[in-house]
């Protein structure tokens, strides 16, 4: 077994409403004054309320250009050398830039979530992709996140969709997790610890997210909403904190990366491409039941699990054969599964899920 590294949690998480009140003194106690703000223009005027006003520090806000890109790293690195902290506020790929900005730049790095759409907010990774949006690649960084600010007065007023389809990436956790981890005959305590966070990911958000989602829509800061948020930020995070290698990802971010390959699915979320995979995934190990099992659940929340519904037309074979060979790449995360596979099987899988009665 390859040697498991357990980044388990940020130094600090909070997941309250009103904890940006508390920002200014968190960062004092580090002894920082020159602060490097990352944002987005949407994620900047979600924030902006929350955030301290006429404070002692001193903030220079950047905004990032659209992608967590190669360039886009290096253009930020270069204006950040003159600062003591990073804080990224925004989305998966706006934090992900912040902590790659922050890796570069040996600073660290304050992350202030405006969606529940991933759990990038928590682990030390940032996914990297070209300027037109294509997958590349993962980085995983030695160091954990400093801090992790969650204001739920924020989340409150996020898009629905973004919560959808941090729903179905951290769904996703599970079984992604569970086709790799279950290879071990005696796995370590952490890849355990990965295994279960992983399975309360599933079980918590079947049972909260429907109501969730309509808490969300009436703006009510319920129990339910803060399972959901916290599931997918912490939970979600943690299976690949503990887990490492077996708890990050298989076939479903596979199918996701193919997707991207393709400009039909780029108005869809990265989770939204990951329900699909899900789906696929499971095709591949023949379990229907669970398919079954599932669909009454992407139903109700809208995730995709039809070719149309991705864009994409089922009679263009050569396109999805194109999707699948990237699917299938050697690098791809589909072969921790220990099945064989190739593009030929994920076409079938395609074509089989279509056939599925809805």
């Amino acid at each position: 077994m390859d040697m498991i590294e357990v980044r388990g949690a940020p130094n600090y998480y909070v997941c309250e409403s009103g904890v940006l009140t508390h920002l200014e003194a968190l960062l004092q106690k580090h002894g920082f004054k020159n602060v490097f703000v990352i944002c987005g223009e949407r994620s900047w005027k979600a924030a902006e309320p929350y955030f301290p006003k006429n404070g002692k520090l001193t903030y220079s806000f950047f905004r990032y250009n659209g992608e967590c890109s190669l360039a886009e790293i290096e253009r930020l690195s270069s204006l950040s050398v003159h600062f003591d902290v990073i804080i990224g506020i925004g989305g998966g790929k706006v934090l992900d830039l912040a902590k790659a900005v922050a890796n570069q730049t040996h600073l660290d790095v304050v992350l202030i979530p405006t969606l529940a759409s991933t759990c990038a907010a928590w682990t030390p990774l940032s996914v990297i992709y070209d300027e037109n949006g294509t997958f590349i690649r993962y980085d995983i960084f030695p160091k954990s996140t400093l801090m992790v600010l969650v204001d739920t007065r924020i989340l409150l007023h996020s898009p629905v969709v973004y919560l959808r389809a941090g729903i179905a990436d951290t769904l996703a956790k599970w079984y992604e997790a569970d086709c790799i981890i279950r290879q071990l005959s005696n796995p370590p305590l952490s890849v355990k610890i990965a295994h279960q966070t992983a399975y309360l990911c599933k079980t918590e958000l079947l049972e909260h997210s429907r109501a969730a989602i309509n808490d969300l829509v009436e703006k009510r800061d319920t129990l339910s909403f803060r399972k959901v948020i916290e599931t997918i930020i912490m939970a979600g995070g943690m299976v690949g904190g503990f887990g490492d290698q077996y708890g990050r990802i298989a076939a479903a971010h596979s199918v996701h990366n193919g997707l991207t390959k393709v400009p039909e699915t780029h108005h869809l979320l990265h989770g939204e491409k990951v329900a699909y995979g899900i789906l696929v995934q499971l095709a591949l190990e023949e379990n229907w039941d669970e398919i079954h099992y599932l669909l009454p659940f992407y139903r109700d929340l809208k995730l995709p699990y039809t070719l149309k519904q991705l864009g994409l037309d089922a009679t263009e074979k050569e396109k999805l054969t194109y999707i699948a060979e990237e699917i299938v790449q050697p690098h791809e995360s589909i072969h921790l599964m220990n099945i064989p596979v190739d593009s030929e099987k994920i076409v079938q899988a395609f074509y089989q899920l279509e056939k599925l009665e809805v």
